[in-house]
C-alpha cells in the first residue's frame, strides 16, 4: 500500500524550499497557516531531515503526530526512537533532533509549530548515511 492509501491527508507536493535539509524527497502539504502552523510532511523510504533545533525566547518547539508509515525520531545525544502511526512526538524549543522515514517504509507526520516567542529554525548537519545505516 503506498502512503495516500494509509492516510487521510494528502501527500502534498515535493518539499522543494525545504530540499536543502533534507537527504531524499520530502513533500510538504500546509493543513493550516492560521493560529498554529500544521504541515502535512510526507517522507520516501530513508529520506531524512538535517539536524535542526527549534528555538524560540519563550514557549515554542514542534510536535510530531506520526499518520502513516514507520519513521525514526533521534534526539542529540539519545538512541532513536522508531515511530509508528499514533505515535505523539514533542519536541521542547533548544533540543536538537532529526527526524525521517525508515528504510523500507514511507513516513508521514503532521508537524505543529508550537507557538512561542521569536521562533526560528536553526538547520544543522545532515545525518550521514553511516549513522543512518546504523538503525
Amino acid at each position: 500500500m503506498s502512503v495516500n492509501e494509509l492516510s487521510v491527508f494528502k501527500m502534498g507536493d515535493k518539499n522543494d524550499g525545504y530540499a536543502q535539509y533534507f537527504i531524499g524527497q520530502s513533500y510538504l502539504n500546509m493543513l493550516s497557516t492560521e493560529q498554529v502552523p500544521v504541515g502535512n510532511v510526507t517522507f520516501e523510504p530513508k529520506c531524512r531531515n538535517n539536524w535542526h533545533i527549534h528555538h524560540a525566547d519563550k514557549n515554542g518547539g514542534q510536535m510530531l503526530i506520526v499518520t502513516a508509515g514507520e519513521g525514526w525520531y533521534q534526539e542529540w545525544g539519545k538512541p532513536a526512537l522508531k515511530l509508528k502511526p499514533g505515535d505523539v512526538v514533542n519536541i521542547p524549543a533548544g533540543v536538537k533532533h532529526w527526524h525521517g522515514a525508515s528504510a523500507n517504509s514511507w513516513f508521514q507526520h503532521l508537524a505543529l509549530e508550537v507557538p512561542g516567542e521569536n521562533c526560528k529554525t536553526e538547520w544543522c548537519e545532515p545525518v550521514s548515511d553511516e549513522e543512518y545505516d546504523k538503525l
